[in-house]
């Protein structure tokens, strides 16, 4: 029995980074990028390394270009924190795994640590690989739920739930994690919405400009929790962003989707510090008629771009600071175990 899964990147368009905070969001899955997992039964149970999970360099030079692009940790700690939070899960259900082992292998076309989603594609991809192998069905509402779990639980690294929902969901999706909603039910509220009413969208990276996703959460998670008022008004703001975003959307107002965008970047950057080259990033876009937001947390942006000559000049202006811009695949999802 051989099993191949996927996931997608994803791309936050409007409330972001507000899913962490009670808030609401609205992301698209990004289908020309993904993490797909390999599992197959064997005699011992493998985690093949990937091509980057490297122990060997020329020089130090290399090991700190490694580490910039990558970070401290590969692919090799999700998959495990994968497989142990899955065998928790289980054994907290009273599911008894039966006694077989495997191979597992991942692989990855998301650029890396620029707020793309590519680490919880390769957890969401390595949950479905080992659901399928050993015949566990998880519901789709609590998929993004456990999926978080190997990040927040087993690795320590703060994160919200918006990547894993899309990811589980995918195509677009809004997401409503009110309190009270999140206290109920232990998970928030998704819709998933028309793809075909989305005006023309871009999506341009940098490898050179990000970073992990920790640190931006790291000191907003600290000053939400100690009552600061400025974070506590933006991420009201930040929902609120999202619900007028949906009426636009539904609504065909594509230039009110265009200063939406550009506001959710704008209240984001009064709340958390934006990088030189991450403004840059951000400003060249704009400057082109183009809308401009973060795909998450920095290293990727968003916006609406319209017309084939518009996007033209778009990605000649972000190629001069060395960024790559594509027009996202956005198309509707289906539940997928």
């Amino acid at each position: 029995m051989i099993v191949n899964t996927r996931a997608f990147a994803r791309a936050g368009l409007i409330g972001n980074p507000s899913d962490g905070f009670f808030g609401k969001t609205i992301s698209a899955s990004v289908r020309n990028y993904a993490a797909r997992v390999t599992l197959f039964e064997s005699p011992e149970l493998v985690i093949e390394p990937h091509r980057n999970d490297r122990t060997t360099f020329a020089n130090v030079s290399e090991l700190l270009e490694d580490v910039r692009l990558g970070g401290y940790y590969g692919g090799l700690r999700l998959i495990k924190g994968a497989i142990v939070r899955f065998s928790r899960y289980c054994r907290e259900r009273g599911i008894e795994l039966p006694v077989r082992n495997f191979t597992i292998r991942y692989d990855s076309a998301i650029p890396v640590r620029v707020g793309l989603a590519g680490s919880s594609a390769i957890i969401t991809a390595a949950m479905r690989a080992l659901c399928r192998f050993y015949g566990v069905e998880v519901p789709l509402e609590e998929s993004p739920n456990l999926v978080l779990s190997v990040e927040t639980r087993e690795l320590g690294i703060p994160a919200g739930l918006q990547d894993r929902v899309v990811q589980a969901y995918e195509g677009l999706v809004y997401m409503d994690f009110s309190r009270e909603i999140m206290e109920e039910y232990g998970h928030g509220r998704y819709e998933r919405l028309d793809p075909a009413r989305l005006p023309p969208l871009y999506v341009a990276h940098s490898s050179q400009l990000g970073e992990g996703t920790e640190v931006p959460h790291s000191d907003l998670r600290k000053r939400f929790e100690a009552g600061d008022r400025t974070v506590h008004r933006a991420m009201r703001e930040f929902a609120d962003l999202t619900d007028r975003f949906r009426a636009a959307l539904e609504s065909g107002r594509t230039s009110e989707l265009h200063a939406l965008m550009n506001r959710n970047f704008d209240l984001r950057a009064s709340i958390v510090h934006i990088s030189e080259a991450n403004w840059r990033l951000v400003n060249t876009a704009r400057n082109t008629g183009a809308s401009a937001a973060f795909c998450g947390s920095g290293g990727a942006i968003v916006g609406i771009c319209e017309g084939d000559r518009a996007f033209a000049e778009l990605s000649a202006a972000l190629a001069e600071i060395g960024a790559v811009t594509v027009r996202p695949r956005v198309v509707a999802g289906e539940d997928e175990k």
